[in-house]
């Protein structure tokens, strides 16, 4: 029945491809739509039909109803995912009358001059896309959105509990001004630990209720294998010749193979160094790297040799490739290290696996040499075990990790009021608060603290005060907007474009030296010249290794991988997909944990007054735990030092006290009745965390810091394990 209410170029469409059948997800994404007014959540895994759920009925609809205006919008958090599912939308539209507008930086421009000049169909844009239009179109926002009926948001999971997922709800609470009917939201997405959060998301600054497609998880077929190698304190120039290297070499022999590293450093080496493996062995070069900072036509280049199924290639890539782009079919996924979340693995999982294969994904986890010099904590496998902690909390139990939202948006805030105030021009300080504050993503910003911010503004000449007591921007407020690196609420460092003669290669954040060797697309470089003035750098093609020209971002891993690693640590459990290396190491890791008492203790005497503790909190739990020790230590414990490797030791250097002292004290403090906002002191120069953080008064980032990146509960609940611990001895 669902099959017949589909438009009739649609059915001849699903003839064509030779479906038997709509998936569940299909189905049961049409009926709501047809049949209810709800907002739609399609969670399924990947390669079960989200973007057809989605696309399906809705575009049914628009050709039932053709729209007065563009009808719908879809919000994907990548360029690629969008050019991508351009050329499917083309598919299923090639017999309508149904325009669709990729939008973003990379688009020809006749073709947004299209959209303009007639506003129709589907507009597929990013968030800074969408913000863009919002300011400098704003005239027009009404005859190109009047008529809108759906707002399409790719791979949800990715804008939850952002500051750019925050963007978007407030640019569909404005755009929901000039639209007299209720817009209907679809979220999409593969991997989401709690639904309701999603759904309270997705519904957020909206009275429609949301319905999530309920269709029975399906048992995938996986293939999973785990090894462990020991590499030199320092990589040489012969590197290549590491053992896990030479293992990922033999892996992707013959095999399309797509590896994914936690950062654009660690996907530069590896393909460096099998390239240089390959050369050593005369084998073909089939490597490409693919991250946010290598030049457009190599990332497609790279995009193209994945989908060509009669081309071997083997490509590293961050979370450029994590998104559902359509690779074509994969022989496998390998993973350089542990992946930072459950949520995380099971994107990079569903990569392959497509067209009723298993899904083959190989983990490779390396530690460096122990010299025998090295105190207890260094001495376990933190990757490994993190990599198994992630591999059981999905294999057991299904748990993901659950997004928490933001609560104080701060960086969003500022430009949110510098967007609508360019947009309209000039407005009442009255009618911004009431603009602002009634945005979903602000609910919890009084309006005395956003008076602060506008008083703020105003004395650092972002904003101005009119003679009829009206706001606009300031001087310094145009400037920012003007720049088109205000759309966007992430942080964006400054970048130096790296060429070798007219051919684009990428970007590098930080400038090296004239003469060295840099590594950038899995190449090495020479550097000829640089241009300080214009952030270029001309390069030529050498032999050999170079450096990476990136600085390092941080991660965030939730208390329950911690709390995992610490069982994998105390059971004797065996796991099936580890090799030989990793079970070895392993068992050598239990031992020493089981001699050193772990399961009894979460401190250890390392020499003299020296501690480990070891908190099995996340990272915002090991920050908390920071915080609160470093209160002790300037109020009750004299604590000569704080170190560690967050979020999975600390060490403690004491002066006088005791371990046990420093012990009491800790789960005293806890059980003291301490907020969060007790933890960040009034003379703290704040943590500036996010774009625009710098322009925000300084109490209102300690209040944000506060409440959106610390975990008292978790610190709260180790205490109470603390004063378990200290009970038996």
């Amino acid at each position: 029945m669902t099959f017949a209410n589909l438009a009739p170029f649609l059915q001849e469409y699903i003839y064509q491809q030779g479906w038997t059948e709509l998936r569940p997800a299909q189905l049961e994404a049409c009926e709501i739509i047809f049949t209810t007014n709800h907002h739609l959540l399609v969670a399924a895994g990947t390669a079960a039909g989200k973007t057809e759920a989605a696309f399906l009925p809705v575009i049914t609809k628009l050709h039932e109803s053709p729209p007065k205006s563009i009808g719908v919008i879809y919000i994907s958090p990548i360029k690629a995912l969008i050019n991508n599912q351009y050329d499917r939308l083309n598919d299923f539209l090639k017999y309508a009358d149904i325009n669709v507008c990729a939008w973003h930086g990379d688009t020809n421009q006749s073709q947004k001059k299209n959209l303009l000049k007639n506003p129709q169909g589907i507009l597929q844009i990013t968030p800074e896309s969408l913000e863009s239009l919002l300011i400098n179109k704003y005239q027009q926002i009404p005859r190109l959105f009047n008529d809108l009926q759906f707002v399409i948001i790719d791979e949800i999971h990715a804008f939850m509990g952002t500051q750019r997922g925050s963007q978007i709800l407030c640019q569909l609470a404005r755009l929901e001004k000039f639209i007299s009917h209720p817009l209907r939201r679809i979220g999409l997405s593969a991997t989401l630990g709690d639904y309701v959060q999603a759904e309270d998301w997705l519904r957020s600054g909206s009275n429609l209720p949301v319905t999530t497609t309920k269709v029975a998880t399906t048992s995938r077929r996986i293939q999973l294998a785990v090894e462990y190698f020991i590499t030199p304190k320092e990589e040489t120039e012969n590197g290549h010749n590491l053992s896990h290297y030479q293992e990922i070499f033999q892996q992707t022999q013959a095999r399309k193979s797509l590896i994914f590293t936690n950062n654009r450093t660690q996907a530069e080496k590896v393909i460096s160094n099998l390239r240089r493996i390959a050369l050593d062995r005369t084998s073909p070069d089939v490597y490409h790297v693919h991250h946010g900072s290598i030049a457009p036509n190599l990332r497609q280049a790279a995009e193209a040799a994945m989908q060509d199924p009669q081309s071997l290639a083997v490509t590293a890539a961050t979370v450029s490739l994590e998104m559902g782009i359509d690779i074509g079919q994969l022989d496998q996924v390998i993973q350089l290290e542990s992946p930072s979340s459950v949520a995380s693995f099971l994107q990079r999982l569903g990569r392959s696996g497509r067209r009723g294969e298993p899904s083959r994904m190989q983990f490779i986890c390396t530690e460096p040499e122990l010299l025998g010099e090295e105190l207890f904590p260094k001495q376990i496998p933190w990757t490994l075990l993190q990599t198994i902690a992630i591999l059981q909390l999905y294999l057991e139990e299904q748990w993901i990790e659950p997004i928490a939202p933001l609560q104080y948006p701060l960086s969003l805030l500022y430009q949110q009021t510098l967007s609508i105030i360019a947009a309209v021009g000039e407005i009442t300080p009255h009618n911004l608060a009431q603009t602002i504050l009634n945005l979903a993503p602000f609910s919890q910003i009084t309006p005395e603290e956003f008076r602060q911010v506008l008083h703020y503004l105003i004395s650092l000449d972002h904003l101005q005060k009119t003679e009829s007591n009206s706001l606009i921007l300031g001087v310094v407020g145009e400037k920012i907007v003007g720049s088109f690196q205000f759309y966007g609420v992430f942080s964006e460092q400054v970048t130096y474009s790296v060429c070798h003669g007219n051919i684009a290669i990428g970007q590098v954040s930080i400038a090296p030296n004239l003469g060295s060797k840099l590594t950038l697309a899995g190449k090495t470089w020479e550097v000829l010249e640089i241009n300080s003035k214009t952030k270029t750098i001309e390069v030529k093609p050498v032999a050999g290794t170079g450096t990476v020209n990136w600085r390092g971002s941080s991660t965030n891993i939730h208390t329950q991988v911690l709390q995992k690693m610490r069982q994998v640590l105390q059971e004797n459990t065996s796991y099936r997909y580890l090799q030989p290396g990793a079970i070895a190491r392993l068992t050598t890791a239990r031992n020493l944990f089981k001699y050193r008492e772990g399961n009894q203790t979460t401190i250890f005497h390392l020499e003299k007054n020296t501690y480990a503790i070891f908190p099995w909190l996340g990272t915002r739990g090991y920050h908390t735990l920071i915080k609160i020790l470093k209160i002790l230590q300037e109020t009750r414990i004299a604590i000569k030092s704080i170190t560690g490797t967050a979020p999975y030791f600390l060490i403690i250097k004491l002066s006088k006290n005791t371990i046990e002292e420093l012990a009491t004290e800790l789960v005293s403090i806890c059980q003291a009745g301490l907020t969060s906002e007790d933890l960040v002191g009034s003379d703290e120069e704040p943590q500036k965390l996010h774009k625009y953080d710098q322009f925000i008064p300084n109490n209102l980032l300690r209040k944000a810091y506060a409440h959106d990146y610390l975990d008292l509960d978790a610190v709260v609940n180790y205490s109470n394990t603390l004063a378990q611990e200290l009970g038996d001895r």
